[in-house]
């Protein structure tokens, strides 16, 4: 009785210290008849300086943490003017100091984090203007309105438009 105790002590004490401090997140919708699955990693800021320093400007980033931010459209759609097949993609973001932000849909979707990054495997790259606000948002997150794909974190936000093909 004393050994189980002991083992069930043991486990749970891992299970705790080996938790992801950035959490599995998924946010689903649709847009235009579109279904719209995003899985990623919310990071919080947790006093961090987020842009230009744990996130370098004009560098790839995953959005979001560990393994990579993926988007999934269940019908071809149109991004900024621009024909997405149906597809799981992974989500990259490069942030710029200045302008316009790029959002790219990779064709390789299961890698961790952006080391292994290949432009040449990018599918869609379009610019979107981030949106600077005074509320900060703690934890990173995405979500699926009506007509956008938006992510939050921090103080910047930015929506992508979609739209059915």
């Amino acid at each position: 009785m004393k050994n189980l105790k002991l083992i069930i002590l043991f486990i749970a004490i891992t299970s705790i210290s080996c938790a992801q401090k950035s959490p599995r997140m998924q946010a689903n919708g649709i847009i235009d008849g579109v279904k719209i699955d995003i899985d990623y990693g919310a990071p919080s800021v947790r006093g961090r300086v987020i842009w230009g320093e744990l996130v370098p400007y004009g560098k790839v980033w995953r959005a979001g943490a560990n393994e990579n931010t993926t988007i999934t459209f269940g019908k071809d759609v149109i991004i900024n003017g621009n024909n997405l097949p149906a597809a799981k993609y992974g989500f990259f973001i490069i942030p710029n100091e200045n302008g316009d932000w790029t959002v790219v849909f990779n064709k390789k979707n299961d890698a961790w984090g952006s080391m292994k990054y290949n432009q040449e495997e990018d599918a869609l790259r379009v610019n979107v203007s981030p949106t600077f606000v005074d509320k900060n948002i703690e934890q990173m997150n995405f979500s699926v309105s009506e007509t956008s794909i938006d992510f939050a974190w921090e103080k910047v936000r930015l929506s992508i438009p979609i739209t059915n093909k």
